[in-house]
């Protein structure tokens, strides 16, 4: 069982989950598209009963899809920034890869539903820069 520390770009929330990281993946559907303002979003699925808000709980908003079974959007309600969310139903988290404030063991494990993909989205053949370019 491994820990899982996190936090949104505000700094005032933040977040400890305990359990089994299952599965790492870059989501490609509408919802996630819409939900990060990305292109994927990449999830990692912890096997774990609960979440716990170690600072800022009171902060959190969330917006649950009604037409969907269990997409919902939890986000900061100061800085907006995307955090885990908690089926408790299923048991399950799924953290948002880039809300961690520390390396994790787990690398992503594919692209899932591709098919629905934006068209512009992941050119792996695309030029890297460190920083911003010139």
């Amino acid at each position: 069982m491994s820990a899982f520390k996190g936090s949104c770009l505000c700094g005032q929330i933040s977040y400890e989950v305990e359990g089994e990281a299952k599965a790492f993946f870059h989501c490609h559907c509408q919802r996630c598209r819409k939900s990060t303002g990305t292109g994927h979003a990449s999830n990692i699925r912890i096997n774990a009963e609960n979440i716990k808000w170690t600072r800022g709980g009171s902060m959190i908003k969330s917006y649950k899809v009604p037409e969907a079974e269990r997409f919902k959007n939890v986000f900061c309600g100061q800085c907006g920034s995307i955090l885990p969310r908690h089926f408790p139903d299923h048991g399950f988290v799924i953290i948002p890869a880039g809300t961690l404030d520390s390396p994790i063991e787990i690398e992503p494990q594919g692209r899932i539903f591709y098919t629905s993909k934006a068209d512009w989205s992941c050119q792996d053949d695309l030029p890297t820069y460190e920083e911003y370019p010139d």
